[in-house]
């Protein structure tokens, strides 16, 4: 949560910053704002509450030079959105600025230290005692690189950290701790940031801080200090290749709806040179671990939100299909268990942006068991690409929508990938699951030809403020992930269960005015669902069916039908998820909400 940018070099960089502010305006955008300095040492401090346009805007007024900026978008934490509690913050002689991702456990008693010396303070924020306490080390040895790394001995939490200052106007300092930051370097341009996506249209040699680097960056020389080791570190630059094209909107309304367009295109990309035509199973990103892989006799994988929903279908899947048992744990959950764990498992860790807190702390609460640890990841370089042994990449490209759609369908396509390469025999379940695969990107094109009918069926469903989703099996997971995205991007309230569990509590919530929308998919358990269905109808509730079969028996118990194209259940679940997917979107289109930016919520979550 929260986006950093950082810039030093011999350009005018206002733009390259505001630039990539927009690249990471899915980190947080209840304000945002820019420290700019000159080359005579003057400063620029420009805020604004909402999204990076309107600090575009007031940029534009001012017409700033600079070529050492830091910039920040905010995803509010410690205090409201306002233009005080926006970053960049300031030491009370303005003459320190620090952007800040994360969260300072103990600010309140640094800041109350610090007014006990005479400090004020201007805002709620924990990350404002940050250029406050550089300012009182400073003042005492007089070294500003020194009097940050003691101020980062005295905070406890997690950061991201950008400082500059007019004290020493050619430097630009960063540090992390739990909380992602990269340089990349371009010639004579220096650029700072919290995900290499940010920048990879500026350059593409990248270095990955670790946690406890200190680094003073100049544009004669890049220095490291390791602060958990007390020894100097190197910056180590790579080559970041990721595709930018799919930033820009072209001829779509907005993101979301592009994503989910693109849901055939992220099968096609997930499975290439993955799966054959004759139904060989290569994941690369494995070889590595092959022999560990193939002697593991317990998974666990941890996610969280959507991804979690995409690890509960995994489940299913590599238990059908390896006879391996498989734990599904919400990543802010399973590093709070005690729970035996022997060198025998492995962890599976599922995220898109590669860099969610919680999962983050899962997998280093094992990272002494001797486990083998795998990720799940969309984007490369991220942390928990870099944190695991080996893992498989969802290649969906950049996701800008803040609710994830086609990044859900990668995931779950690459865990069916998975699920055959863990497969211990060859069966008739195997090639029926490869088949699938391969066909399912033009199924899924049959769904979205089916737009206009399921944006005439959200219209419909408009004036309703609670809604039920149900399946059971591999239909369960979809049923959550169906309700967290209408949730997410309507704000109505939606709850996903099992079908099996409607007599067990949530029936009581059925009447007129509450409707359900009903996965029910051709195979052992259609006819049970069904029997849920015939329960919710006989109470008075309105029922939409989502199936792919075509029982016309069914037609006269539901109010609305959605037929998808008929596939095995494995993968109907990609093929369901997308009608979901667009009805969603479609309600919250009706409602006129912001759809890329739901309130409240941030894309990619770097605090528990």
């Amino acid at each position: 949560m929260c986006g950093i940018i950082g810039y030093i070099g011999t350009d005018n960089g206002v733009d390259y910053v505001l630039d990539g502010l927009k690249n990471l305006e899915y980190r947080g955008y209840d304000s945002s704002g820019i420290c700019i300095i000159n080359s005579s040492s003057q400063t620029n401090l420009i805020k604004q509450v909402g999204g990076i346009d309107k600090l575009v805007q007031k940029v534009k007024t001012i017409r700033p030079n600079g070529k050492l900026i830091i910039g920040h978008t905010r995803w509010a934490t410690h205090g409201k959105p306002s233009i005080s509690n926006a970053h960049p913050h300031f030491n009370n002689d303005h003459n320190i600025f620090v952007v800040h991702n994360g969260i300072i456990e103990n600010y309140l008693e640094i800041k109350s230290k610090l007014i006990d010396r005479g400090y004020k303070f201007v805002s709620e924020t924990d990350s404002e005692v940050i250029p406050n306490l550089v300012d009182f080390y400073y003042k005492k040895i007089g070294s500003l690189s020194e009097a940050l790394r003691m101020t980062l001995d005295d905070l406890r939490g997690t950061y991201a950290i950008c400082l500059v200052s007019t004290i020493e106007p050619d430097k630009l300092f960063v540090s992390r701790l739990g909380s992602p930051l990269v340089i990349g370097k371009a010639g004579n341009k220096i650029f700072v940031s919290s995900d290499p996506s940010a920048i990879t249209n500026r350059t593409k040699s990248i270095s990955f801080l670790n946690d406890y680097d200190v680094a003073q960056i100049s544009l004669k020389k890049i220095k490291v200090f390791n602060q958990k080791d007390n020894k100097p570190s190197f910056a180590k630059f790579e080559i970041i290749n990721q595709r930018n094209e799919q930033n820009n909107l072209g001829d779509w309304p907005n993101y979301m709806i592009k994503e989910i367009n693109q849901a055939p295109e992220v099968v096609e990309l997930a499975i290439k040179g993955r799966l054959s035509p004759k139904h060989q199973i290569k994941l690369g990103g494995l070889d590595d671990v092959s022999s560990q892989l193939d002697h593991i006799d317990r998974i666990i994988i941890v996610g969280c939100g959507t991804s979690y929903y995409a690890g509960l279908i995994g489940e299913y899947l590599i238990e059908e299909f390896s006879d391996i048992p498989v734990e599904v744990e919400l990543g802010s959950e399973f590093k709070y268990k005690n729970e035996p764990i022997s060198r025998s498992t492995c962890l599976i860790a599922i995220s898109q942006s590669g860099e969610t807190a919680d999962t983050i702390a899962a997998i280093n609460k094992v990272k002494d068991f001797g486990v083998l640890k795998l990720g799940i990841v969309n984007s490369i370089g991220s942390t928990i690409s870099r944190i695991t042994d080996a893992g498989v990449y969802c290649h969906a490209g950049n996701e800008k929508s803040v609710a994830s759609t086609k990044a859900f369908i990668a995931q779950v396509t690459v865990l069916s990938l998975l699920a055959l390469r863990l497969a211990k025999i060859r069966t008739k379940s195997f090639d029926n699951l490869s088949e699938e695969l391969l066909k399912l990107p033009d199924k899924i094109r049959a769904v979205l030809g089916q737009s206009d009918q399921i944006q005439k069926l959200a219209h419909k469903y408009i004036k309703y403020k609670n809604f039920l989703f149900i399946g059971r099996k591999y239909n369960y997971p979809i049923a959550l992930e169906g309700a967290l995205k209408l949730k997410e991007v309507s704000y109505v309230h939606a709850e996903g269960y099992s079908a099996g569990e409607m007599k067990h509590g949530p029936i009581a919530l059925i009447d007129k005015t509450f409707p359900t929308i009903v996965i029910a998919t051709k195979g052992d358990l259609y006819k049970k669902t069904i029997s849920n269905l015939l329960e919710i109808r006989s109470r008075g509730g309105p029922i939409v069916l989502i199936t792919n079969f075509k029982d016309q028996k069914i037609k006269n118990m539901v109010d609305d039908l959605i037929y998808v194209p008929e596939s095995h259940e494995e993968t109907a679940t990609q093929i369901i998820t997308v009608a979901l997917q667009l009805f969603a979107y479609y309600f919250s289109l009706e409602l006129g909400n912001n759809i890329d930016k739901p309130r409240n919520l941030a894309k990619s979550v770097t605090v528990e």
